[in-house]
């Protein structure tokens, strides 16, 4: 959970300086949906399925809801995933042996690591929190900072930092070649058989796989009205009213814009002493403006997705969404308002390969 701000039930006789931000983020949510946000349809290929019609409902809803469905086929290549899937779960590609992108990532879980932050190749605790890679491709930028807009980008930077998998193209290659087993794969799907474009498309054929459709909320927006319960649908309306979705929205409920943390209070005054992985994107622009600012992240599958926030700290998802709404809106919400907006929080988890991912 994260950043968001509004209150919209009801208009004030004038407008407050939190509805007037609330008004500006929200037309600026609408722009990121339109320019930002990546399409959901994968790389075609080889054994592909065709991405499903929305039905009438969803057309219908679509026009009114701030979130809307994944889709629940993709096009993909089948092979390439299967070869993504295998280098992702492979040790080989660090340095030592010692970490593979499913240690942090893992996928019979949230996509993450469920730790607060995530453990360096050294055995220590590294400096933030580990995102899920489930639906990360829908994405418009990557990572905490959002330094990466593509996957490739993205894979190659861990693959090359020293804490994480701590090695170079040129010792990855070697050791694939050496494998009779990589280089039949690779030279079924790539004319020049293993080389550094076809790892990174590999890979990524495979991250883009990693979608979690068929939420019980994908299926409420869907039409099926009796997906959701009535406390799990006035969580929504909670989480609209209170400007929630002028940063959560999108068919990812985020992860399409950047977002200061602590727009009404100082999230970093009661924590204590900052970092340098504090400062988000600032570490990359030098900007003032960019100090503690984050891509937004997204809300799908939060509820398996904990410890929350950059620094991992908060266990719950209840506790998270009090602290968003002081920071962030400028609330102090009730517990039973805090109640229901977790139980919707609750429904936007999906299912992988077929099965819903894992409860707290």
């Amino acid at each position: 959970m994260y950043h968001g701000s509004d209150h919209g039930t009801a208009s004030p006789p004038q407008a407050s300086p939190r509805h007037l931000f609330v008004r500006r983020m929200q037309g600026l949510a609408v722009v990121a949906l339109v320019v930002a946000a990546p399409a959901p349809v994968l790389p075609a290929g080889p054994g592909k399925a065709a991405a499903a019609e929305p039905d009438a409902a969803f057309n219908l809803l679509s026009a009114t809801e701030p979130i809307s469905p994944i889709p629940l086929e993709i096009d993909v290549d089948r092979d390439k995933v299967a070869l993504g899937e295998k280098l992702f779960r492979d040790p080989l590609l660090s340095h030592d042996g010692s970490l593979a992108c499913l240690s942090c990532h893992q996928l019979d879980r949230g996509g993450d690591d469920g730790l607060r932050l995530s453990i360096t190749n050294r055995g220590e605790p590294g400096v933030i929190n580990s995102l899920t890679i489930f639906n990360s491709a829908l994405n418009f930028r990557l990572t905490w900072r959002g330094r990466f807009r593509s996957l490739n980008e993205q894979m190659e930077s861990v693959l090359h930092s020293p804490s994480e998998m701590n090695t170079s193209w040129a010792e990855i290659l070697p050791k694939l070649q050496a494998d009779p087993g990589y280089v039949a794969a690779f030279n079924e799907l790539y004319a020049d058989g293993i080389t550094r474009n076809g790892v990174l498309d590999a890979m990524s054929s495979f991250q883009q796989s990693l979608v979690t459709p068929n939420a019980p909320f994908d299926r409420y927006l869907r039409g099926q009205q009796d997906a959701l319960s009535a406390e799990e649908i006035q969580g929504y309306q909670l989480f609209k009213n209170y400007g929630c979705a002028a940063c959560h929205q999108g068919m990812n409920v985020g992860g399409n814009l950047f977002q200061k943390l602590g727009i009404f209070k100082d999230y970093f005054a009661t924590r204590g002493t900052i970092t340098e992985a504090d400062l988000g994107r600032f570490l990359d622009t030098g900007a003032e403006r960019d100090r503690y600012v984050f891509r937004v992240p997204s809300l799908r599958n939060v509820a398996v997705t904990g410890p929350y926030f950059h620094d991992g700290s908060v266990d719950s998802l209840a506790e998270a969404v009090r602290k968003m709404g002081e920071a962030q809106l400028g609330e102090t919400l009730l517990d039973a308002e805090i109640d229901l907006i977790v139980k919707f929080l609750r429904t936007l988890t999906g299912e992988y390969r077929g099965r819903p991912l894992g409860v707290d």
